[in-house]
């Protein structure tokens, strides 16, 4: 299996501002592989240029320019340029399937944070015997930089990337290793019930209460981009209260991810098998669509629009899509279940009866069935019945 770690760099005042280099660089290789693109499109549409040829021209390209391009490694402008085929791979599919294309764009140099090394050893190179009890990372055109390595690597380091978060650097390694040995066995089944009230609700009846970190945060997020609207375009004040907003935002997604990984891992040390409902999360936070007023020409009538805002930002704040992608990862390692099973009527039928009906929840905690009378907290029910499909999809499709 592949695993992620990512640690914090400490480079010297150099090496920040060759790291710096290396990301302004690599967006310039980027932008002019999509000018060519663009350039190779509007002159004849049925003129196209792939990676392959793009990659041949690297060589030359790093004759030309030695100071800009030909200091870096060779295989991670490769991955720049693979980076950039991907995002045209991606809008020719979204092109076919009918949805919004979203055209590759080009990148400013604060918007390109990433340049990735897709092998160890090949311009950039892991040190997995520090000296000094110091760890350090090599790479070309930049020296070695120290690293605060804060957990052991377990495997063979496949790739390497870095990464600029506001003025801090960070590596992020890929490692191959071998399939960890399995949790013991706890017996143990539980089904749960996403939700904006509580964070996720068990089948035990257990509630997890939802943190809403970016709502604990509004008032400080307000007031830092509204200094920042104050702010004249390209001065030095502005440079400082965009990193203001950014370092804010990190620290909402930080705490985020402190917050799924610490349930996911309670829920995968606890249970042998885990049900969850198979969320549509982008098509659950679409705006509304609006609605013309057939009576006023250029008028539309109201449509929910200002509410369903407020509970796309609801669902967006508690992270459902990250916990549920966590809770897989951990799930994988530690030898535990993970079934989605379809949400369609979990919250109104009854555990008890089966009856189907709207009816059954009069309100959004309360349960009460109208066939027998059985009442319950809703989001318990809805885990109730979201354990049930599971565990029918586990015996039909036995390993």
């Amino acid at each position: 299996m592949i695993r992620a770690y990512k640690f914090l760099m400490r480079p010297t005042v150099g090496q920040a501002a060759a790291l710096g280099e290396m990301l302004r660089d690599h967006c310039s290789l980027y932008n002019g592989a999509l000018q060519e693109r663009r350039d190779a499109y509007r002159h004849s549409s049925k003129t196209s240029i792939k990676y392959g040829q793009q990659s041949a021209q690297l060589k030359d390209i790093r004759v030309f320019d030695p100071e800009r391009q030909g200091r870096w490694s060779f295989s991670s402008q490769q991955a720049t340029l693979r980076r950039l085929d991907k995002a045209f791979a991606a809008f020719f599919r979204r092109v076919k399937a009918g949805q919004t294309p979203g055209y590759p764009r080009f990148r400013g140099v604060d918007w390109f944070d990433t340049v990735d090394f897709p092998k160890d050893g090949d311009g950039c190179r892991w040190d997995s015997t520090p000296h000094d009890l110091v760890t350090r990372v090599r790479f070309q055109g930049v020296g070695h930089v120290k690293v605060n390595q804060h957990r052991a690597v377990v495997g063979k380091v496949k790739t390497v990337s870095v990464k600029r978060e506001g003025r801090k650097w960070f590596v992020v390694l890929t490692a191959e290793q071998a399939q960890p040995e399995p949790l013991p066995k706890t017996g143990s089944v539980v089904g749960i019930d996403m939700g904006i009230a509580s964070f996720l609700t068990t089948s035990n009846g257990e509630h997890v209460a939802n943190p809403r970190h970016a709502r604990k945060a509004t008032a400080k997020l307000e007031a830092a981009q509204q200094a920042l609207s104050r702010c004249k375009r390209g001065s030095k004040r502005r440079r400082k209260a965009v990193a203001k907003v950014s370092t804010l935002h990190r620290k909402v997604r930080r705490q985020r991810l402190d917050h799924a990984h610490k349930t996911a891992l309670g829920l995968v040390r606890e249970h042998d098998l885990i049900a969850h409902e198979d969320l549509k999360i982008r098509n659950m936070v679409k705006a509304p669509a609006p609605k013309p007023d057939p009576e006023t020409p250029g008028g539309f009538l109201p449509n929910g629009a200002a509410a369903k805002a407020g509970l796309n930002r609801s669902i967006s704040d508690a992270g459902w899509g990250v916990f549920l992608t966590i809770l897989h990862a951990k799930a994988e390692s530690a030898g535990r279940e993970v079934i989605a099973v379809d949400p369609h009527n979990t919250s109104r039928t009854c555990p008890e009866c089966g009856h189907v009906a709207a009816e059954n929840r009069p309100t959004q905690e309360k349960f009460h069935c109208v066939s027998c009378g059985h009442s319950a907290h809703a989001d318990t029910v809805g885990a109730q019945n979201v354990l049930r499909a599971g565990l029918v999809r586990r015996d039909a499709n036995p390993a």
